[in-house]
Order: structure tokens, then C-alpha cells, then sequence
């Protein structure tokens, strides 16, 4: 599918957030670039101490199609992402996409998100529906991602397969009625909360096969700290969903009675 196929979807940006990231960016730049060559692409940097942002720059000096966005420190995955979110709204891109900076997603892939975002509201990459998968990822992570999706669907009800993946596709009408102002979610969390909240305000949520590669270059940024809050914070939400369902039954019932 040629990149002019997309034209009919409007503005398109591309959001890669970075912290450290001076070895892969270069590549993933380029490859978003020959695959989605229309694409703009907003690199967040969370003023990287190995000079990821220098690089950035350099590579935005010869391509208007690359922006840079410096960030203060490393804030986290949310907060870099919802500031590129506000960014993207507010110069009036139509379609903004959430790309690791790592090459664990690959932008050759990007098209197969976009098309599909043609009959949805919101698009995810996902690892765990069928043609799905995985290259080089310990079982130890594939256990992590599984049994939080696993966990996720039963808590919040969520039909989704690969709830924590990372590489999304937004309609920008769909950002606007997600109330981003109220998430304070990081890392695996943010992304099942940005999930839930299409969900619960009945948007088209699609999910197409993606291939995952572990990364090749850096550091990894997952830890147990991500892990655990994505779990007292889904554990919460599904308390409080709920706490909402049986109150609103009450009401309905007491309606009833009263009608």
C-alpha cells in the first residue's frame, strides 16, 4: 500500500518519545519516514542525559517533516506522551500515533494501523491476537503483558487482547473525548487507561496483528514500579466501575418502584 493511500485520513503525526534513545533514533526516524513518507513525526525528549535530544535536533534540521519537543527530565511515558498529545491538537494533525523510540515496533507496520483506523475510532497493535507476536521477548515479559491483559479484561471488563501494548493509532476526534487533563497513569498503566476510556464511551476500538521485536540497542524502561502501579490502579478502577454499576441499579430500581 502506497503512503498516498493515507491522504484521505489527513494530517498524520507520529509520537516517539525518548529518554536515552541516541542509538536506535536515527534509524526508526528513517524508517518512518520511507514508510509513511507524509507523516510528521514529534520526537519528546526527556532531556536525555546521553545527548538524544542533540541528535534529535540534528535530524530536524533537515527535514520538516521531524519536530522536537525538549522536555525538562524524565517525567515517564504519560505525562511525554500527553504533552505531545496537547501539541498534536493543537496544531490540528488528524491521526496521532503513539511508536517506541527502541524499534520494538516496527514503522513498516505503521501502515496496517493506519488503514484500519479507516472504520475505527482508536487502533492498537496488538501482540496476542491472531498473527500476532513476539521476536526475542523473555517469557518472563510475555508473562507480564499477557496476565495484565489477562487481568484487565476480568477487572474492567475491557474486550481487548493486548491491553498494555504501546503502538496506537488515534483519531484526533478520539483524544478529544478521552479527558487526557484527568490522566495521571505512566507506563504499561497509561496505555490500558487510554484503552478503557474508548471503551467505556462506546468508541471502535480495532486491534490488528502486530510483531513485536525486543530492542537491540539502550536500556529497558520497564520495571517493577510500572508493573505494580498498573495494578493497584486497574484494581481501583474496576472497585470503582463497580461501586458505579450497583448505584446506578439502586436508582434504577428505586425509579421503578416510585414510577
Amino acid at each position: 500500500m502506497s503512503a498516498s493511500a493515507f491522504s484521505d485520513l489527513g494530517r498524520i503525526l507520529v509520537i516517539i518519545p525518548t529518554f536515552n534513545e541516541r542509538e536506535s533514533l536515527p534509524s526508526i526516524v528513517q524508517r518512518v519516514r520511507t514508510c509513511v513518507p507524509e507523516a510528521d513525526i514529534l520526537v519528546a525528549d526527556d532531556n536525555s542525559p546521553d545527548g538524544t535530544g542533540r541528535i534529535a535536533d540534528d535530524l530536524a534540521s533537515g527535514d520538516d517533516h521531524l519536530h522536537v519537543m525538549h522536555r525538562l527530565g524524565k517525567e515517564g511515558l504519560g505525562a511525554a506522551y500527553l504533552a505531545g498529545f496537547a501539541w498534536a491538537l493543537q496544531q490540528g494533525y488528524d491521526v496521532v500515533v503513539e511508536m517506541d523510540a527502541d524499534g520494538s515496533h516496527q514503522p513498516e507496520q505503521l501502515p496496517r494501523l493506519l488503514d484500519a483506523l479507516r472504520s475505527a475510532d482508536l487502533v492498537l497493535g496488538s501482540r496476542w491476537v491472531p498473527g500476532g507476536r513476539t521476536e526475542n521477548w523473555p517469557l518472563s515479559r510475555q508473562l507480564i503483558s499477557r496476565s495484565g491483559t489477562a487481568y484487565t479484561r476480568l477487572a474492567l471488563g475491557v474486550p481487548i487482547h493486548d491491553a498494555t501494548g504501546g503502538y496506537r493509532a488515534f483519531r484526533a476526534s478520539t483524544l478529544r473525548q478521552l479527558d487526557l487533563h484527568e490522566v495521571a497513569s505512566q507506563g504499561y498503566c497509561f496505555q490500558i487507561d487510554l484503552a478503557w476510556r474508548a471503551v467505556q464511551r462506546n468508541l471502535t476500538v480495532r486491534e490488528v496483528p502486530i510483531t513485536f521485536v525486543e530492542r537491540t540497542a539502550g536500556a529497558s524502561k520497564m520495571s517493577r514500579k510500572i508493573v505494580a502501579e498498573a495494578l493497584w490502579r486497574v484494581t481501583l478502577w474496576g472497585l470503582d466501575d463497580k461501586i458505579t454499576r450497583v448505584r446506578r441499579r439502586a436508582h434504577h430500581r428505586r425509579q421503578a418502584g416510585q414510577g
